[in-house]
């Protein structure tokens, strides 16, 4: 069965949601996040870009800070963008970095500006309608070769609420449909946790390049 086209009011109600589940629970989350350790994934991404470091890296969905941090103690220049203005607040005081305060059905990023994106953790909460404007935008956000690096749920294409938060989970094949038709190539994918059998690694990694 066809899905119907979700109206913009759909989009943003969406979007809202997730955002307003972020803005009520900001504190309770860096705390919980704090010490998650994805150095794998900080890893992949400067390894993936072609030239010389310094890059200028943004981080999509970047939370209370935590990764834009690790980005700056390794001589990078991040910039931070996130749809909760709390996040937003807790990552300018924490690291002092510029920080975006925009949503996912909204972007407004300039060219050719950035080496790398690192979506960690956050481009599940894209809806599914609204994925392909987002993955055109950040595709046109990258220099020529930047890198792209998106860490989500594994999932078979569901997508719903978990209470207020909303999330899309695609499988590899799906997945790679949608960024690939966006401009991007597809330099690796790796399965997370390292290490344990596939059934007990929810998170899907992949690192795409502009072409």
């Amino acid at each position: 069965m066809t899905r119907p086209t979700p109206s913009a009011a759909d989009l943003e109600a969406l979007t809202a949601s997730t955002i307003d589940h972020y803005e009520r629970n900001a504190e309770s989350y860096r705390e919980g996040t704090r010490d998650h350790d994805v150095s794998q994934n900080i890893d992949a991404l400067l390894g993936a870009i072609e030239g010389e470091a310094p890059f200028t890296i943004l981080d999509l969905g970047c939370g209370p800070g935590r990764d834009l941090a690790r980005f700056v103690e390794r001589g990078h220049t991040a910039v931070g963008l996130d749809g909760a203005k709390a996040f937003v607040e807790m990552a300018g005081a924490q690291t002092g970095c510029e920080v975006l305060h925009q949503n996912f059905i909204e972007l407004e990023l300039p060219p050719a500006r950035f080496d790398g994106v690192f979506a960690n953790a956050s481009l599940f909460h894209a809806p599914r309608a609204a994925l392909g404007d987002l993955l055109r935008a950040l595709h046109a956000s990258l220099k020529p070769r930047g890198v792209l690096f998106a860490s989500n749920p594994r999932g078979e294409n569901q997508d719903g609420f978990n209470g207020q938060r909303y999330g899309c989970f695609y499988d590899l094949e799906n997945w790679r449909a949608c960024v690939t038709a966006a401009g991007f190539e597809e330099i690796r994918h790796y399965y997370r946790p390292p290490g344990l059998p596939r059934e007990q690694q929810p998170w899907l990694a992949t690192l795409w390049r502009r072409r």
